[in-house]
């Protein structure tokens, strides 16, 4: 098992890790082939046996500014200030090993040596204790409710400082 920088080559799987993983949040292949391109250092894709078991999307963000769901960025801001976390995905044969915690633990210090002062993400799909358990805590912002809404309605906007 061991995670690797996700290349363009990969995205087919990374859209039927998807499709599996996310079913209620479909995001078109494109949006993964952007979130790559952009920020090819945030990206990773997990092979268990040298087969595709999971990815990683993430990049510099502005915090609070929530990117909508299946939606392109156009291009990452100069003045971002938040590590933005935008998907994990794992398939079950793949949960319970520690690859999941051994990339969270890749990023977070990817963050911090870029300089960032925190990570931010959007919990979904029942994943609110797996990030507790890394230190992320829900940050109450009003001004997030309709943008977390149509993502889910148990979505949670949540923050881990990293200094």
């Amino acid at each position: 098992m061991h995670w690797r920088p996700l290349t363009t080559l990969d995205l087919p799987a990374v859209e039927a890790i998807a499709e599996q993983v996310h079913p209620a949040f479909p995001e078109d292949t494109a949006v993964f082939a952007e979130r790559q391109r952009l920020y090819p250092d945030g990206t990773r894709l997990l092979e268990l046996d040298g087969i595709p078991a999971g990815y990683l999307l993430s990049h510099p963000w502005r915090y609070k500014a929530l990117p909508e769901l299946n939606s392109l960025l156009g291009a990452l801001p100069d003045d971002a200030d938040t590590y933005y976390l935008h998907d994990l995905a794992i398939l079950p044969k793949a949960r319970g090993t520690g690859a999941a915690a051994m990339i969270v633990g890749e990023i977070l210090r990817h963050a911090r040596a870029a300089g960032f002062a925190n990570i931010s993400l959007v919990a979904v799909n029942g994943s609110l204790p797996f990030w507790h358990k890394h230190g992320f805590r829900a940050v109450k912002a009003p001004e997030l409710d309709a943008k977390l809404t149509s993502y889910e309605a148990a979505a949670k906007f949540m923050v881990k400082p990293l200094v």
